[in-house]
């Protein structure tokens, strides 16, 4: 952490905003330590929220880039309909939350080399694929409403067909459930 803030000190006259900069390691870290207690805990619900607290480090992501819109997106989308349809569903199938049957660790070496080596591949895909290509710096902003529009305007119908189908699926959890 105290690198994190000398390099930040270090660039300050650089037009390098220190706060922005330390609000992204501090939230990335918290990002990374609940992905990896999503893979790791033994409890379900435990997961979900772990899941729950990644995705809101993605929404404070977009927030401190100036996509406002975009952050309440992510909260409304991700964790307002899918984390809640998990639980849910969690819930619903009466599955065992944890201690009654202990998961097996046996293969984590082999998973954490797997994940070395996509992490590795992805970094190389990522680079090869954008070279030198950057953003211009001086790169306007792009306004709600285009993003809005971008978003709901080719495909507000199929927007409306997967929200139907969402609530077909939750209709049907819900008589399965109660059949029982």
């Amino acid at each position: 952490m105290g690198g994190l803030l000398l390099a930040a000190a270090a660039n300050a006259d650089a037009g390098v905003y220190v706060a922005q900069n330390v609000a992204f390691g501090i939230i990335a870290a918290l990002m990374v330590f609940s992905a990896f207690r999503v893979v790791t805990t033994d409890n379900v619900v435990h997961a979900a929220f772990y899941l729950v607290m990644v995705l809101a480090g993605a929404a404070a992501q977009f927030i401190l880039l100036g996509a406002e819109f975009i952050a309440i997106t992510q909260v409304l989308v991700y964790i307002g309909a899918i984390v809640v349809l998990f639980l849910f569903g969690i819930m619903l199938t009466k599955a065992p939350m944890s201690g009654e049957e202990k998961l097996s660790r046996d293969n984590w070496a082999l998973g954490a080399l797997t994940s070395v080596v996509l992490l590795a591949l992805l970094g190389y895909v990522l680079v090869d694929g954008f070279g030198k290509d950057k953003l211009p710096a001086d790169l306007l902003p792009t306004p709600t409403a285009a993003i809005s529009d971008a978003i709901f305007g080719g495909y507000l119908i199929p927007f409306e067909v997967i929200s139907l189908l969402l609530l077909a699926a939750l209709i049907g959890a819900i008589v399965i459930a109660r059949r029982d």
